[in-house]
């Protein structure tokens, strides 16, 4: 058994555990491990959007088209597609970027060939809305969990590694535990999102400032590989709780410190569905989470029926990734999208 966080990120812990020492996890999981050498990721969620399904093919190009610009001189080491339909009955289509080294990630977007076609979108009149949520946690600031050990998903992947059996998880609060900046930092929010540039009301290009210590967690599925039995019990079982979830996160989430929720399905480049599933939350704070987590009969649901089946998983694989980042580390930026995209929601017009 060891700990969640790696050997080269502990320090003197000035906040204590929620746990005591000799606590013992009810079941096996493990983390994504990393060498020093990584100090920082990137995490870019690049996303297309539409409403008339008309348009459908010509979306699904031009998420190609970034998938193409990936592949350019120092593009992410991994990337996978989704898609979803927001409450405001748009379509939603999205590249997820992972950038080990954030130098590399400059590098990239300041390419020729990257800056032209971003700086041009927004005359491209092209009836799409584009978007681009970057988040650059260091590696004291993120966390992962899995419930299987081999081709971690997200930020995993460009981990390199996996863990042991760790301690710090199966009881309220280890989602922090696993932090390693939890060891002396509460990770509080500081500020508000707010609008400095542009409008959302009117469309156009929009850019919204972030604050400190914006959470952000994708929590996944994968029943690719899963026979009957595991297929029904995420199909039948798991599924109607989570979808439920993440609806009122999506659509009530606000009045809980939730600035965005997207219950997202995967894809390949034709844009058929995979059998892959993944939400993706921002939240004010870690602690509004939490406190959702802990408290909301939403999230209890889906916490009681992984806690009863966790243990018998052979196939499906569940996950998650959480991570905080400072307001320097990230972007928000919109491009003739609705206003009740993302982070647009709740950011507020910043004062002249």
């Amino acid at each position: 058994m060891e700990s969640a966080i790696d050997k080269h990120l502990k320090c003197p812990r000035t906040l204590s555990r929620r746990v005591p020492d000799d606590y013992q996890p009810p079941f096996p999981m493990w983390v994504g491990r990393a060498d020093e050498q990584l100090k920082q990721v990137v995490m870019a969620y690049l996303g297309v959007q539409y409403r008339d399904p008309g348009q459908r093919e010509q979306a699904l190009q031009a998420l190609r088209d970034i998938v193409g610009r990936f592949a350019l001189a120092d593009g992410p080491q991994s990337h996978d597609l989704t898609q979803h339909e927001d409450n405001s009955g748009y379509q939603n289509l999205m590249v997820v970027g992972y950038w080990p080294d954030p130098g590399a990630y400059c590098r990239w977007w300041r390419s020729a060939e990257v800056q032209q076609w971003w700086s041009g979108l927004e005359q491209a009149n092209d009836g799409l809305g584009y978007f681009q949520e970057i988040s650059a946690p260091r590696a004291e600031q993120f966390e992962t969990l899995y419930a299987f050990r081999e081709q971690l998903p997200g930020v995993g992947e460009v981990m390199g590694s996996t863990s042991g059996e760790i301690e710090e998880h199966g009881y309220w609060g280890s989602m922090r535990d696993r932090f390693p900046v939890s060891q002396t930092d509460w990770m509080h929010p500081n500020g508000t999102l707010q609008v400095v540039a542009g409008d959302p009301s009117k469309g156009g290009r929009v850019l919204v400032l972030g604050h400190d210590n914006i959470a952000l967690i994708r929590s996944g599925q994968d029943w690719a590989s899963a026979e009957a039995k595991e297929r029904s019990l995420y199909l039948d079982e798991i599924l109607p709780t989570l979808q439920d979830g993440m609806d009122f996160l999506r659509d009530q989430g606000a009045a809980l410190g939730c600035y965005s929720n997207r219950f997202v399905r995967n894809i390949d480049l034709q844009g058929n569905l995979l059998d892959m599933s993944y939400n993706i939350g921002h939240w004010r704070s870690l602690e509004k989470l939490e406190r959702w987590a802990e408290s909301h009969p939403t999230h209890l649901r889906i916490f009681v029926t992984f806690f009863r089946v966790a243990a018998g998983l052979e196939k499906l694989r569940l996950y998650h990734e959480v991570s905080v980042s400072d307001a320097s580390s990230q972007v928000f930026e919109y491009i003739n999208c609705h206003p009740q995209t993302g982070m647009l929601r709740d950011a507020q017009q910043a004062a002249a």
